[in-house]
C-alpha cells in the first residue's frame, strides 16, 4: 500500500542487550529486517528513546527504571542491522525533557522539530505499521496514539520484544480490542 509506512519503535541497544534488555529482542530485530527487505520501499520512521542523564524515569531521580538510552551512549543507538534504513529527518526522539516521561513515539520530534503525526500527514500516510520494543510500553502507547489520531494501525506481532511475556500478551489483547490490527 502506498499510503503505508513502517514505524520502528526503540530498537536501540539498551532495550536489546543493555540495562533494560527485553525478551525476544534479537528475534524482533531479525524479523523486522526481513520485513523491510520484503516490503521496501515503504518509508521507514524510527522512534528513539533519548534521555538526558538526569531523566525523571531513572531510579536515582525517583523513577521506576535504571538509567537507559542516555544521549550520546551506545545504549541509545539504533541496532546496527537497522542503520542502513535510518534517515535522520525520519527519526523521532522522545524523552529528552528531564522532567517528563514519554512512552509514545507520537510525542517525539525529529531534528526539524516536527512530530510523528505531522510527518505522517505530510507523507500522506494513513496506514502505519508498527513494530519495536517494548510491546507493553512504547509500542502500545505509540500504536494507541496513532489510532486516536485517526490512523488505521497495524502491529507486526513477530517484530516485537517485551519486558514480560504476560504483559506482552495482555498488551496485544488490549490493542486488538481497541481496533488495532495484529498480523
Amino acid at each position: 500500500m502506498k499510503d503505508s509506512a513502517l514505524i520502528v519503535v526503540d530498537m536501540i541497544y539498551d532495550f536489546i542487550d543493555g540495562s533494560l534488555a527485553c525478551q525476544e529482542a534479537d528475534q524482533a530485530i531479525a524479523n523486522t529486517v526481513a520485513f523491510i527487505k520484503e516490503n521496501h520501499p515503504y518509508p521507514i520512521l524510527f522512534i528513539r528513546d533519548h534521555h538526558p542523564a538526569n531523566h525523571c524515569s531513572f531510579a536515582a531521580q525517583g523513577g521506576p527504571w535504571p538509567p537507559h538510552c542516555v544521549q550520546g551512549t551506545h545504549g541509545a543507538d539504533v541496532h546496527e542491522a537497522l542503520l542502513p534504513f535510518v534517515e535522520e529527518d525520519l527519526t523521532f526522539y522522545k524523552g529528552e525533557d528531564p522532567k517528563q516521561e514519554q512512552y509514545s513515539g507520537f510525542e517525539g520530534k525529529n531534528e526539524a522539530g516536527q512530530s510523528l503525526g505531522e510527518v505522517l500527514g505530510l507523507m500522506e500516510i494513513q496506514n502505519p505499521i508498527v513494530c519495536g520494543i517494548a510491546t507493553e510500553y512504547c509500542v502500545r502507547n505509540t500504536a494507541e496514539d496513532l489510532l486516536k489520531a485517526g490512523f488505521k494501525v497495524t502491529v507486526l506481532k513477530e517484530c516485537l520484544a517485551y519486558v514480560d511475556a504476560q504483559g506482552h500478551k495482555e498488551a496485544l489483547e488490549a490493542m486488538k480490542a481497541e481496533g488495532i490490527r495484529l498480523i
